[in-house]
């Protein structure tokens, strides 16, 4: 749910919207059952997303100094398009007016980031999320824009809106597009491809002060964000940025697990070869072959292993020079010791 209000009517005040009360313990009991329970998902986009709005909302500590006060950030499109002001274009979104206007919305992106960044993963749902804010706040201002034209001219130079109920808006979208299901919505029984219309109308219908053309902006900008999609099947170039920085950002990490897993795999060198996991006869660097019996690296001068006498079995002459009348060419467990202790001895 978003917030709107005109300034003629009413002062947008700072801070993150009074004491808590019984209804962010209930928002965290909510996330500690998601994330908690055995078994579950837990993307972390969407955690980061509800964190970062409860420390705005909250404003803990020294955070209250640095973060900029509400009617600094509130969405205003006069003033977004006469001085360029950006801090209101992508910051509203993360400012609530309220406990319960906090509560909704965020409840909200509990519910649906959790599925859409499990379905699509969390590098496309983190690129959905910056395109549907972009989109929702941009369509917004044209929105405003356009009832200027017709003479409207309080949305465009009156309204001060916050929230981020137009990106859940297009979330909505995009989590129903494809869907056959049908959805209970106050008393109706509609199809869930078109509850973000019918919620569209029902919140304005209940709730009078909130932004209408703010919440119609996320809609449009869940239609446009599909239509891109669609039209554009590779990966968008948002998507290859994040995952960039995530490579970047994870290569220290790799590369010095990388180095221990190297050197675990190393094992004992001995003065005339290795001995490793038992494998068949193969040449190695240089030319040197290793006994199928005993696993010892021998010179590639040597058809015999100098370790216990195995001849090298991909080499059929040597194989029948070393096998001798009555025998099948194979020793016994207690053979091959005797033969590596008499090797050592020497």
């Amino acid at each position: 749910m978003g917030a709107g209000m005109s300034s003629g009517r009413r002062r947008v005040a700072g801070g993150g919207g009074g004491r808590p009360s019984g209804m962010l313990p209930l928002l965290a009991l909510q996330v500690l059952l998601e994330y908690g329970r055995a078994g579950a998902s837990r993307p972390p986009v969407t955690a980061a997303l509800i964190a970062a709005n409860t420390l705005v909302y909250l404003r803990p500590g020294s955070l209250d100094a640095l973060l900029p006060t509400l009617d600094r950030v509130a969405f205003n499109p006069h003033l977004i398009v006469q001085f360029g002001d950006l801090t209101r274009f992508f910051l509203s979104a993360f400012y609530h007016l309220s406990e319960t206007h906090f509560f909704y919305n965020m409840t909200s992106l509990l519910w649906k980031g959790i599925q859409l960044e499990t379905s699509m993963g969390s590098v496309e749902f983190a690129s959905m999320v910056a395109a549907l804010l972009g989109l929702s706040q941009g369509i917004t201002i044209l929105l405003s824009k356009g009832l200027l034209l017709f003479g409207n001219d309080a949305a465009y130079y009156d309204q001060l809106s916050v929230g981020f109920s137009g990106v859940l808006f297009g979330m909505k979208v995009v989590l129903n597009a494809w869907s056959d299901e049908f959805v209970f919505l106050h008393g109706m029984v509609i199809p869930a491809k078109y509850a973000a219309w019918a919620e569209l109308l029902l919140i304005q219908a209940f709730i009078p002060g909130t932004s209408f053309i703010g919440h119609l902006g996320g809609i449009l900008a869940g239609l446009a964000y599909l239509w891109l999609k669609r039209s554009f099947s590779g990966p968008d170039p948002l998507s290859l940025l994040i995952s960039g920085i995530g490579k970047v950002v994870s290569w220290p990490v790799g590369f010095v697990q990388k180095l221990f897993r190297s050197g675990r795999r190393q094992g004992y060198t001995a003065s005339r070869g290795r001995v490793g996991h038992r494998a068949s006869p193969r040449e190695t660097g240089r030319g040197i072959w290793r006994c199928s019996t005993c696993t010892y690296d021998n010179s590639p001068s040597t058809d015999i292993c100098e370790m216990c006498s195995t001849a090298r079995e991909d080499r059929a002459f040597s194989r029948r020079q070393h096998l001798q009348a009555g025998q099948n060419g194979e020793l016994s467990v207690e053979e091959i010791r005797r033969r590596r202790l008499e090797r050592f001895s020497r």
